[in-house]
């Protein structure tokens, strides 16, 4: 199943930006440097998969330095079953682009 999320704040700059909209396949395998969506108490966020521990994913910020970055610097591990999924593609604004990877 593919779900369609928005980018919010500059913590994934360069890769993505705020506005982006972005392809998610829900339940896809991840792999250690996927960008994900996952859910959090105060929303989704949009995470690099950094490693999986035995509390869950530890997702990063591309852009460290972002005011208000929030990733598992901040709060640890994502519980595996709030990955929501893993990001195939940017398709706003135009041109598209694929984060695909063979599987």
């Amino acid at each position: 199943m593919i779900t369609a999320v928005r980018v919010t704040g500059d913590s994934m700059l360069p890769a993505l930006r705020p506005g982006d909209w972005l392809l998610v396949r829900r339940g896809a395998v991840i792999r250690p440097g996927d960008v994900v969506v996952a859910r959090r108490p105060h929303g989704l966020i949009v995470k690099r998969a950094f490693r999986l521990t035995d509390e869950g994913w530890w997702v990063e910020s591309d852009n460290q330095q972002a005011p208000g970055r929030q990733d598992s610097w901040n709060f640890g591990a994502v519980p595996a079953g709030d990955v929501m999924g893993r990001v195939v593609a940017r398709y706003w604004p135009w041109p598209l682009r694929l984060f695909w990877r063979a599987r």
